[in-house]
């Protein structure tokens, strides 16, 4: 039975509990029992909220139910005693096309990696990526299992503005932005899929535990 990282508590806020899995790094038997820890709490009643991230997990409380030493306490036993299941999620083909006009950064991101841009496209869709967490703007997958030697530190200078569609890496991570924001991260490519459509019947494509596999459709230098 394999180890269980311990939790680390830290307040957020007046009423809000932030759950870390001490020492982890993206680590997905980790982030299934973050998943299964928050299907187990969402059942609390005294709990407002229930956010999973990266390898943690935020819950905001009714501070007239509960404190922060007993949600710590009732945390830790029920991540201490969590029977985890192992999840299969969907698997979400995204056509991508690298580089050119819809890819501007990707030379920049070749250069660090010492590849070529053609490399570059090649290891991003080998690279099959789950969908560990939503969150930042609506539709936007926080994704683990990019090729680490595509890992580029993120853009000095962040952009006031990056179009929905753009396929984006930073730091060790990789996604599409799904509304259009600012960035800091690098622009590899694009895509047509949506993943925010609010005239959709179910506005968001994905959901946590979804495996994404970029395929793709041109490379352009």
């Amino acid at each position: 039975m394999p180890e269980i990282l311990p939790m680390r508590f830290s307040p957020f806020g007046e009423a809000g509990l932030h759950c870390d899995a001490a020492g982890a790094r993206l680590d997905h038997a980790v982030q299934e029992r973050i998943w299964g820890l928050a299907e187990l709490v969402s059942g609390w009643s005294h709990l407002r909220e229930v956010v999973p991230g990266m390898n943690n997990l935020l819950l905001v409380y009714d501070p007239a139910a509960a404190d922060f030493e007993a949600m710590c306490a009732a945390v830790e036993q029920a991540w201490s005693t969590l029977d985890v299941e192992r999840r299969e999620g969907r698997i979400v083909e995204i056509p991508v096309r690298y580089g050119g006009e819809a890819g501007m950064d990707i030379e920049e991101v070749a250069h660090h990696a010492g590849l070529s841009v053609g490399a570059v496209a090649e290891l991003h869709a080998a690279s099959e990526c789950t969908v560990y967490c939503l969150g930042s703007q609506p539709g936007f997958a926080y994704l683990a299992g990019m090729d680490e030697r595509l890992a580029t530190p993120r853009r000095k200078v962040p952009r006031t503005r990056v179009k929905a569609g753009s396929l984006v890496i930073g730091g060790a991570q990789t996604g599409v932005i799904s509304c259009d924001s600012p960035s800091g991260w690098h622009i590899i490519g694009r895509t047509e899929t949506k993943l925010f459509d609010p005239d959709r019947e179910i506005p968001i494509l994905l959901a946590p535990g979804d495996r994404i596999r970029f395929r793709i459709d041109e490379v352009r230098a």
